[in-house]
């Protein structure tokens, strides 16, 4: 039974559901605006996440391959939100029009809390579909455990192929697929690729002519975001690169590591990494509030929920009109994501206020993105840039947005140092189970007294 949290004054309550982009930068926003009601407990934040921190997810490629520390590419919320009451839990059920909700700590009975404004920025999880094998040998790409997991992942298959002289085994060792031709997919598999290619130069028996590198897309063409053409030539470097790209095709089945498509190939593949869309986070279907047929809360220009008072939402949860194209909604991409929380900050402290709230208009500057170390392609204001000064641009766009001057300085740090040294290729796959050798000892040392305990028996 959930247990009731208590007010400790009559202030406005605002309640932000999720931590990531547009929760983290509305929050942060309205302390800085409210930063005298705060003092004074004339308005209280709440902001509820299940992680401790916001993950910069343009970095998450960066992360995996090893140019960025993980720990860089977070920001910790309470030391950002020191005015804000951070409380790790999940939200399992949200009903406005009561306004409470019902929290789910990391230990310990739920929670029901009262508010008086909600933000609901719970942001997307992996849009997956029922394909065989998909569930069980999929590898997920939007978390910071996932960069991780994928980068031990990939140096460990490496050094399966390298002990084994079974040609089977390291061929599906040395098979890399990738689904999905977005922007998450298209940087983790060209980052990655750089990364294995780096990693395999220390190695005696595995060569970069022996690792397979497959990117399917179910489209007719790849990064959509920087438009056709540059889309096709960054398929043609891929493709240069020995990379196999697969357009217009559709993965059918992994059981088993065995890969088929909808083309007719096969294969077997040790590694399966799934980042074919998003879809909205599963609280807002827990709640009372408006979705779309795609299961978005309905938003209005405003950033306000659609016939819904003292409640507004943004980010890739949210079907937000984008007000620069008619008929269209925006995308759910960092670019929109920062700004919306922006307004929706300001629309939210004009509504405390009793004052008239202002639309979102954003016309997209363009977009960028990493295809590896000194390569990139990036299609901003209308201009098409490719090569190492796409890559440039990639890099100085995304540190600039990185949240926290203490982030920015770290991760040029990082940036400074691979210019020195080369890039560190170490599986740490046993963080994954940091038990395992502790009970593997511990059972050997059980053995021998069973042993002696049998025989004098």
């Amino acid at each position: 039974m959930a247990r009731t949290a208590k007010g400790t004054s009559g202030a406005p309550h605002v309640l932000i559901v999720g931590g990531g982009y547009v929760g983290m930068y509305t929050a942060l926003r309205l302390q800085k605006k409210l930063r005298r009601e705060l003092k004074r407990d004339e308005v209280r934040i709440t902001i509820v996440d299940p992680n401790s921190y916001m993950t910069y997810q343009p970095f998450l490629p960066e992360a995996a391959a090893g140019n960025v520390s993980p720990r860089h590419v977070v920001a910790p919320l309470r030391r950002v939100l020191p005015r804000c009451t951070v409380r790790n839990a999940r939200v399992t059920e949200l009903n406005h029009d009561e306004r409470w909700a019902i929290l789910q700590p990391l230990a310990g009975p739920p929670e029901r809390i009262s508010y008086d404004y909600l933000v609901m920025a719970a942001g997307s999880v992996s849009r997956t579909l029922p394909i065989p094998g998909l569930a069980e040998h999929g590898i997920g790409f939007k978390t910071i455990g996932e960069a991780i997991h994928l980068r031990n992942h990939v140096l460990a298959q490496l050094e399966i192929a390298e002990s084994t002289d079974d040609e089977e085994i390291r061929r599906k060792a040395l098979t890399f697929v990738f689904v999905g031709g977005g922007f998450a997919g298209v940087e983790a598999l060209a980052e990655l690729e750089d990364m294995a290619r780096g990693a395999v130069k220390y190695m005696r028996k595995v060569t970069p002519q022996d690792l397979r590198f497959v990117l399917i897309e179910a489209a007719d063409r790849i990064l959509p975001e920087v438009g056709p053409d540059m889309g096709k030539w960054t398929a043609e470097q891929l493709r240069g690169r020995g990379i196999d790209v697969k357009l217009k095709t559709l993965l059918k089945s992994a059981v088993g590591g065995n890969i088929e498509c909808s083309d007719g190939s096969g294969f077997a593949a040790g590694t399966l990494v799934w980042t074919a869309g998003v879809k909205a986070s599963p609280v807002v279907r827990n709640s009372d509030l408006p979705l779309n047929e795609r299961g978005q809360v309905k938003a209005t220009e405003y950033l306000t929920i659609e016939g819904v008072v003292r409640a507004f939402t943004a980010g890739d949860n949210a079907a937000v009109p984008d007000l620069t194209q008619e008929g269209m909604f925006c995308a759910p991409n960092a670019q929109h994501a920062v700004r919306q929380a922006k307004v929706l900050a300001d629309n939210l402290i004009r509504s405390l206020r009793g004052k008239s709230l202002k639309p979102y208009v954003h016309n997209s500057v363009g977009s960028v993105a990493g295809l590896g170390l000194h390569k990139g392609v990036a299609n901003t204001y209308g201009f098409k840039v490719k090569g190492f000064p796409a890559w440039i641009m990639h890099r100085t766009y995304h540190v600039s947005r990185v949240p926290t001057f203490n982030r920015k300085v770290r991760v040029l740090a990082d940036w400074t140092l691979a210019l020195f040294f080369k890039r560190e290729t170490v599986s740490l796959g046993s963080i994954e189970q940091p038990r395992a050798e502790f009970e593997l000892a511990a059972l050997g040392d059980a053995k021998p007294k069973e042993t002696a305990k049998e025989n004098a028996a």
